[in-house]
């Protein structure tokens, strides 16, 4: 069988002009390839004399102005802060237990429920309390008669002083009988003694109560305590700092003022930290204790102070410096540093409002070198950007 050409065999064979060219391919490629070396070659060549006419242009011995970015100095607050940790805790919180003896025979709250000063909480069955009331009523009433016969008797000198001193101590005795008695009875009907929010019940109806067995807890949250560890070397700048920002993340970073309300005065653990208490009122109850904060505590203040960042700092000779660009020059200035806030730090001497400082490229400038300025920016946070 004869085998049959394939396509391209076909069309190269009815296509003479095809032949042709398919056989040229090569050459035409290499023809494309030496174009772009040439082109390529030229640009190259330009780009030299380009080069070329910049040195000739550029002064012997001077050097080229170096790129920079300058801050121009602008007065503003500067602080130093720490961040600490802490925890919400109740402004009160009070467990309220039973004073007598008895099955409860009401149950008048839930958890989570607010009360007042005053709301009942729970019921002691008082039947066993109130007979004991009345029998003690019933003694002082006999004991008061009893008081007023001798007593007569002894003004008509039919009775003696021993009969009415006798008279007189069971009348009293009787007395202290009936007001216990009526403490008791009063103590069957459990109340709150402050205002705030039931936190817990730990009593059902019909359950018996002892002596001092808890009824329920009380929390008084309409203001909280923040407390917070102070480390022992921020001790003396903390208790003169009177107003707190608290950040709770656990309320999606919302910020709280808070003030000092009390400060330790022993420390609590080896690490000699002390306990600082940090008041926030909670009108709407939205802080619950437990909550972990971040207190940021402003030790120091500068109202109007001049900040560079950190690394725009050079040592020179062991003293700290910073270049100045003036007029198309870097001028290295010697400064004195204050407190730090960041990645900032005050300029305490050397420095004056309206010059700029280099704090891109310093690294690549001399004391006397050229500069040119790119960008200039007028807060420090802009170069986060």
């Amino acid at each position: 069988m004869q085998k049959q050409p394939s396509p391209p065999e076909t069309t190269l064979r009815n296509r003479p002009w095809l032949r042709r060219l398919w056989a040229m391919l090569p050459l035409l490629s290499l023809i494309v390839l030496v174009g772009i070396i040439f082109i390529m070659n030229s640009w190259i060549n330009s780009q030299g004399e380009i080069i070329k006419a910049q040195k000739r242009d550029t002064p012997v011995g001077v050097k080229a102005p170096t790129n920079v970015v300058a801050l121009e100095l602008v007065p503003g607050p500067i602080r130093q802060q720490i961040s600490l940790p802490g925890v919400v805790r109740p402004w009160v919180e009070l467990t309220v237990v039973a004073e007598v003896r008895g099955k409860i025979v009401a149950k008048k709250v839930t958890e989570g429920q607010k009360v007042r000063s005053g709301d009942v909480l729970a019921l002691i069955d008082p039947r066993d309390y109130q007979n004991a009331y009345n029998s003690a009523r019933a003694a002082w009433r006999a004991a008061s008669s009893t008081h007023e016969r001798i007593a007569a008797l002894f003004q008509d000198q039919l009775a003696t002083r021993s009969q009415l001193d006798d008279a007189l101590a069971g009348l009293e005795t009787t007395r202290a009988n009936m007001d216990t008695a009526a403490l008791n009875l009063a103590r069957c009907t459990i109340k709150s003694p402050m205002d705030g929010l039931v936190d817990r019940v730990h009593i059902e109806n019909g359950q018996f109560m002892n002596d001092a067995d808890p009824v329920a807890d009380i929390l008084q949250i309409d203001r909280v305590k923040v407390e917070v560890s102070i480390p022992e070397s921020d001790v003396d700048a903390v208790r003169r700092v009177d107003r707190f920002t608290v950040r709770i993340e656990a309320l999606g970073g919302s910020l709280f003022e808070g003030r000092q309300h009390y400060l330790a005065k022993s420390s609590q653990t080896l690490a000699r930290s002390y306990r600082l208490e940090v008041a926030v009122d909670n009108p709407a109850g939205e802080i619950l204790p437990g909550m972990f904060t971040r207190v940021e505590i402003v030790k120091y203040q500068v109202d109007n102070g001049l900040a560079v960042p950190l690394f725009s700092l050079v040592n020179t000779k062991g003293a700290q410096a910073v270049y100045l660009a003036d007029n198309g020059v870097a001028r290295l200035t010697p400064v004195k540093t204050g407190i730090q806030e960041g990645w900032q730090v005050q300029v305490t001497h050397g420095l004056h409002p309206g010059e700029k400082v280099i704090v891109v490229g310093q690294k690549d400038v001399k004391d006397g070198g050229p500069v040119q300025i790119l960008r200039t920016v007028h807060d420090p946070k802009e170069l986060e950007r």
